[in-house]
């Protein structure tokens, strides 16, 4: 691709405007003194910036990639498909679960566990297990984040350091090591609030850009284009028992990539997709940056509000750019697709970019801004290793009396070390989608078990925890493979879930019924800290009974109609943007119609009814 002097200057000013500014703001300020400043931010940032730096961190370049790569393939039965993570967790969060959270007033997700489980043999085997998870998990979105930020770099910055395509040293590769030490340099040092001021910016950058590609795809293209130019189907959200979407005639190689993501049978994976992300959103955050986020909160009130606000922020903005990469591509960029004997559709997006169909000036603020999708999602997670490594293993078991200044110093060291081993994983992963499937599919799998099983029951103990982390982590690693050994290879990963999780089940109960019960002090503490709904019978008849003035919580009902309602709210703020840019306006008039109605219930049945 060839950039004009403009663009370029854009793109170098970008760069150095950000880490400029990450780098002043380390240097203010109690942000880098102490552990819960570096990695929290001392807990006195605002909610509504904190909901933006989330935003921006779940505003990824290699998850972008992959929804534009499934909006051009699927249509709109795509909209679905991002419940793989799930995307209506945060759903769950603002309604009831970010103040559950908050309410424990800890570092780390670790660190929650000695709040439940207490100081025991079974709480520290817990809490090890839950670091594991943690820094697997770091691995996995380092590896996920450099696969596609090479692979976006490498199809748009127009220098070539090498003419290898196999091998370590490949374009790709190198693209993603440059950008990931330019981001490292004040995510490392400065911690959480270099972070979320960087963040804010680049999240206003990201947003101008999304509005600047939905209006050009407006502009540019035609329904009449678009309709000549997808298959039966693609237009249509809702779908029978399988996928019936044929690219025949019009793409061929298309209906090669859908089969082999294998979602053929769209209704079974679209209920798997269902009933895991509910069981995984009722388990709270995983011990990443969002619930890094929520923890860095003033309190349980500004927890739900920021939630809700990542929602409202993230959704238009990111699909009107998916919206409008997606459109244009199908628009002028088929004959070359149609070219290519075995095209990466996870290169659509800089495929459209790379094809002149942005204005100089323009193209280099987009890149620009596509680059801040990635800064923010890297500079999120890296920041969020340490934290379990420092303050959950090194503090607690080794060094208890270290210094603030040391104890921020091993965080930095900690930092790179994962940083390491992130792109050794990035170099040896196939593809963002291989990445991607294995975190969501089978590594989340294991996590759900164990981590629903401590909110809503009392008898739950560490023990298994300990039992229902380790058999669902292990079952992640031996699963996939075992059904590659049986089915073949190129199985979808939702498949390994089902299994996955009667291992952790099993586990889980077997560790919990072999051991006695925590201590009964241990959880009153927590149940009247927390108050969550759920089968606390026997602890609540003793908390209620040495306090009688407690409020017990039952509002289970209520929560979970709000959640409803709530993933509807969410689904419009996904479609509004893609109808929009198809210009399908009766559809959009619909869409319109029911964000008012569910956000004025939500203002009724939600926000007033907030704990102030």
């Amino acid at each position: 691709m060839h950039l004009q002097a403009l663009d370029v200057g854009i793109i170098l000013g970008y760069f150095v405007l950000v880490v400029g500014i990450g780098l002043w703001v380390s240097r203010r300020g109690r942000g880098t003194k102490d552990l819960d400043g570096y990695f929290l931010g001392g807990k006195t940032l605002p909610w509504y910036l904190l909901g933006v730096s989330d935003a921006s961190g779940m505003f990824d370049i290699s998850g972008t990639m992959w929804l534009v790569y499934v909006l051009f393939l699927y249509g709109l039965k795509s909209i679905w498909l991002p419940w793989l993570w799930p995307t209506f967790n945060q759903i769950f969060l603002m309604m009831f679960m970010s103040a559950w959270l908050r309410r424990s007033n800890v570092l780390t997700g670790a660190e929650w566990i000695q709040t439940r489980f207490g100081r025991g043999r079974g709480a520290t085997l817990a809490h090890l297990s839950v670091v594991a998870f943690a820094l697997i998990n770091v691995i996995g979105l380092l590896a996920y984040a450099f696969k596609g930020i090479g692979k976006f770099a490498a199809g748009m910055l127009p220098w070539h350091f090498t003419d290898a395509t196999t091998g370590i040293f490949t374009n790709d590769n190198i693209y993603a090591l440059i950008l990931m030490g330019l981001t490292s340099l004040y995510t490392i040092k400065g911690g959480m609030l270099s972070i979320v001021v960087t963040e804010v910016l680049q999240f206003t950058i990201l947003t101008v850009t999304a509005l600047i590609i939905g209006v050009i795809a407006l502009v540019k293209v035609s329904p009449a284009m678009i309709a000549t130019n997808i298959p039966a189907g693609w237009m249509n959200p809702f779908f029978g028992w399988k996928l019936d979407l044929n690219w025949e005639g019009i793409l061929n190689t298309a209906n090669t990539a859908l089969h082999a993501d294998g979602n053929d049978w769209f209704t079974i994976i679209f209920g798997m997709m269902f009933f895991k992300g509910v069981l995984a959103s009722l388990a709270g955050p995983a011990p990443t940056y969002d619930m890094q986020r929520i923890l860095a909160t003033r309190n349980p009130r500004e927890a739900s509000l920021m939630s809700g606000w990542v929602t409202t922020v993230l959704m238009f903005p990111r699909y009107m750019m998916i919206a409008g990469i997606t459109v244009l591509a199908l628009a002028f960029c088929l004959p070359e697709l149609r070219q290519m004997p075995k095209p990466d559709f996870e290169k659509v997006l800089p495929l459209v970019l790379s094809d002149k169909l942005i204005p100089s000036g323009v193209l280099g603020f987009l890149l620009a801004g596509l680059a801040a999708a990635f800064m923010s999602n890297f500079a999120a997670t890296i920041n969020s290793a340490p934290a379990y490594l420092v303050n959950d293993i090194y503090k607690r078991f080794i060094n208890p009396d270290a210094s603030a200044s040391k104890l921020v110093g091993l965080s930095r060291l900690t930092s790179v070390a994962f940083l390491v081993i992130g792109i050794v994983f990035g170099v040896l992963s196939n593809s963002i989608n291989d990445a991607m499937m294995w975190l969501v599919g089978s590594l989340y799998g294991g996590f759900v078990v164990a981590n629903l099983l401590k909110w809503y029951w009392w008898r739950f103990n560490g023990y298994g925890y300990f039992w229902g982390m380790v058999a669902g982590i292990g079952g992640a690693m031996v699963v996939p493979k075992l059904m590659e050994l049986v089915w073949g290879s190129g199985i979808n990963s939702l498949y390994t879930f089902p299994f996955i999780f009667l291992v952790s089940l099993v586990g889980s109960f077997a560790g919990t019924l072999l051991a006695p019960p925590e201590d009964e002090g241990v959880l009153k503490k927590f149940y009247k800290t927390v108050n969550p709904w759920g089968c606390w019978g026997p602890i609540r008849e003793r908390v209620i009974a040495e306090d009688p003035t407690f409020l017990p919580n039952r509002d289970m009902l209520h929560d979970l109609t709000n959640v409803a309602v709530g993933i509807m709210w969410q689904l419009c703020l996904v479609t509004l943007p893609i109808y929009t840019v198809l210009q399908q306006w009766p559809v959009v008039g619909g869409i319109l119609v029911l964000l008012a109605v569910t956000s004025i219930y939500m203002k009724f049945q939600w926000y007033d009814r907030l704990e102030k």
